[in-house]
């Protein structure tokens, strides 16, 4: 058996090929509503094909990428792209046929006209917050229309070729809208009360292990807890934007979010090892059961929606703090619904809901627009990388690769981690789609006879592409480039393509653009995020001993409502933080393994501050179940002492922050009560424990203590 598992383990996959298939087996994973998007993208595609083929629209591939941007994960989104793409084609056809009228005759006139435009459009990608869209198209159409000037000296030919581009574009977006109307249509209100549903099912799973030790074992973890609150909070913003809501209505769709969250959070504080001791307390949480059976019948029920206005039964006290969490979750919500005058709406900063008095005063510019030099920095290192690429296009006289200057502006995001992973998503997504053109063009092209022959040869391709593009946004770009560079081989014409060079020509301008890119990016100002993501990670920090603090506050008078829009937001900051981590990790650094140790550092940090909110919450909950206790008040206390204490010396420049000592929680032992409290603040001890020390130099011994 050893000898067996010594050659198992010499033909074991190399580490960073073992966690790259870990990579995609997550993000290539079902989840709900990824299937209904990719319906629509192949449905929305397939016309578009048949439409373009018969009646010979030219640029099938751009009307292609149309129906992907526009085909979103419900209606609301789904027709503001649609709105931006109308608005910003439009513009920027009318802007490149203006350079072409008044400078066409003059090369240089030309180029410094269409640079201006350019420079201001990306200048205004970065400071109008909610038309980014817009003037993307208008920087990308204006620079690109630049590079077939100097191939023909028939102006007309250029502006008819421009209105054709404008016609594949709204003729796709128009017949994504009727598709992503009529069929399957994704209500974000739907959407969220489904989602409401599969958290309640997950919670009354795992309270149903802690009665039934043969039922199957489910797990909540901190992360599951995150995610579920995040997506609740998105779906809410979605269903306000979708829906105008009373102010009533309004007000209750917000508390049963908000519910459902808290008993969420509330199971996934169950010891794994919990188990009921006899029958009184297995009936307890049996009634806590149909109470959650009750809440989840009134969420789709459409006469109840949005109000649970379940009896109050008389119920047995609660056997575990947990359970003693939700029903207090479910008597809130109760009370809500009853009550005659709506409770006021939180800060929608805190809760992502739409609230009609911050959504009226938020400003369409940043407010540092004018004031901001990275705004003009990222305009001036874009159109330099542009410029280079048009200058290289022209000299060499190679009109193949002429996606170099697309993807020089594709890839330029604010930051080098996100430009990395946009150049590392185009040339990937380029790559497979490539490779899947040639075999097509060598084994299956002479096959075709039909349009139908066509759509079996394109469709799975499509349908892959749409698959990871539904996907979070780790692979979703990669996805368009996948159906992208293979319509762009295969489609472009109304003929079998003949020349493969093509292909490799194109894959070549992708590979140049993405280095030139990147290159100016670290070349000139570049914009890491570390130093922003120390920040946010201070910030979560702080958040968490505010809610220490308020716990240390109820745990000294008494029970009290837990105030559940407060950790939903520090939820919602925990995933922006895990957003920007993301990026920071592909963030290239003259430093050898400087990347390495900050990503390596945010991680601890991220995933100690999961386990302390956890922590810090069911210590609230179990404080909750007995008599106000001063010694769980001081606890508290001095845990968020330690944390702002943390944070502080985390967001120092140079950060200069050390592992907090330990909180000696042996004092609450001999309270009464205290015995249940002591596992709880042993876990918040120890995820304290787990913070690291961050500093300007660390031994790497350290890093395998970090966490």
């Amino acid at each position: 058996m050893s000898a067996l598992g010594g050659v198992a383990r010499r033909l074991a996959w190399p580490r960073p090929f073992a966690e790259l298939a870990v990579f995609l087996r997550r993000e290539l994973a079902a989840f709900p509503g990824r299937g209904n998007v990719t319906m629509r993208c192949v449905l929305g595609s397939a016309i578009v094909i048949v439409t373009s083929m018969t009646l010979q629209v030219p640029e099938l591939a751009v009307s292609l990428i149309v129906v992907f941007f526009v085909t979103q994960a419900n209606i609301v989104l789904t027709r503001v792209v649609a709105l931006n793409l109308v608005i910003g084609t439009t513009c920027a056809i009318a802007f490149a046929i203006g350079v072409y009228k008044l400078a066409f005759d003059y090369p240089l006139l030309r180029i410094v006209a269409a640079s201006a435009i350019f420079f201001c459009s990306t200048y205004l990608m970065r400071a109008v917050t909610k038309f980014g869209l817009v003037f993307f198209l208008v920087s990308l159409i204006v620079i690109y229309s630049q590079t077939f000037g100097d191939l023909t000296s028939n102006a007309e030919a250029l502006v008819r070729g421009l209105l054709w581009v404008w016609v594949a574009v709204n003729y796709a977006v128009v017949l994504s809208l009727i598709i992503n109307t009529l069929f399957l249509p994704a209500e974000p209100e739907q959407q969220l009360r489904a989602a409401m549903q599969r958290q309640l099912a997950t919670a009354r799973a795992r309270l149903a292990a802690v009665i039934d030790t043969h039922a199957p074992a489910v797990r909540i973890g901190a992360l599951d807890v995150e995610r579920g609150a995040l997506s609740l909070q998105k779906l809410l913003r979605f269903s306000t934007m979708r829906r105008r809501y009373g102010k009533a209505d309004a007000a209750a769709t917000l508390a049963c979010v908000t519910a459902v969250s808290r008993i969420v959070e509330a199971a996934a504080a169950l010891p794994d090892d919990a188990v009921v001791r006899d029958s009184a307390q297995a009936d307890a949480i049996r009634a806590v059961q149909d109470e959650l059976v009750s809440l989840e019948r009134a969420i789709g029920d459409d006469a109840q929606w949005p109000r649970w206005s379940a009896a109050a039964p008389a119920r047995a006290p609660a056997p575990m703090a947990a359970t003693a969490a939700i029903q207090r979750a479910l008597d809130a919500l109760a009370n809500a619904a009853r009550s005659a005058a709506p409770p006021p709406l939180p800060d929608s900063a805190a809760t992502g809901a739409a609230d009609p008095k911050p959504a009226a005063q938020s400003a369409l510019l940043e407010p540092d627009m004018f004031a901001n030099p990275r705004y003009a920095r990222f305009s001036l290192r874009t159109l330099l990388s542009a410029l280079i690429c048009y200058v290289f296009y022209n000299a060499v006289n190679w009109p193949g690769i002429h996606t170099i200057m697309l993807t020089s502006l594709v890839v330029a995001l604010p930051s080098l981690g996100a430009s990395s992973r946009h150049g590392l998503l185009r040339i990937s997504g380029a790559l497979i789609g490539s490779a899947l053109a040639l075999f097509m063009v060598a084994f299956v092209i002479p096959q075709l006879e039909s349009v139908t022959g066509l759509l079996l040869m394109s469709l799975p391709v499509i349908a892959l592409g749409a698959w990871v593009s539904a996907g979070s946004e780790r692979i979703a770009y990669a996805g368009v480039q996948i159906m992208f560079t293979f319509s762009l081989a295969l489609l472009e014409s109304f003929s079998p393509p003949s020349d493969l060079t093509e292909i490799r020509d194109r894959m070549v301008g992708i590979l140049l653009g993405v280095g030139v890119a990147v290159f100016i990016q670290m070349s000139l100002w570049p914009e890491g995020e570390a130093d922003a993501l120390r920040a946010q990670l201070a910030g979560v920090l702080r958040r968490i001993a505010a809610l220490a603090r308020a716990g240390a506050r109820a745990a000294r008078s008494g029970p009290n409502a837990a105030d559940a829009p407060a950790v939903a937001a520090t939820w919602a900051m925990l995933a922006d933080c895990e957003t920007v981590l993301a990026r920071v990790s592909l963030e290239p650094d003259w430093r050898e393994g400087e990347t390495a140790r900050i990503t390596l550092l945010s991680q601890t940090v991220l995933a100690q501050s999961r386990a302390l909110l956890v922590a810090i919450e069911a210590f609230y909950d179990e404080a909750m179940t007995g008599a106000p206790m001063e010694r769980a008040g001081t606890f508290q206390s001095d845990v968020a002492d330690a944390l702002e204490h943390y944070a502080t010396q985390l967001a120092a420049e140079p950060p200069a922050a050390a592992t907090p000592a330990p909180v000696d929680p042996g004092g609450l032992r001999a309270a009464p009560g205290g015995e249940a409290l002591e596992p709880h603040a042993r876990r918040i001890d120890a995820a304290l424990a787990g913070l690291p020390r961050w500093s300007a130099e660390r031994a790497s011994g350290e890093f395998a203590n970090a966490g």
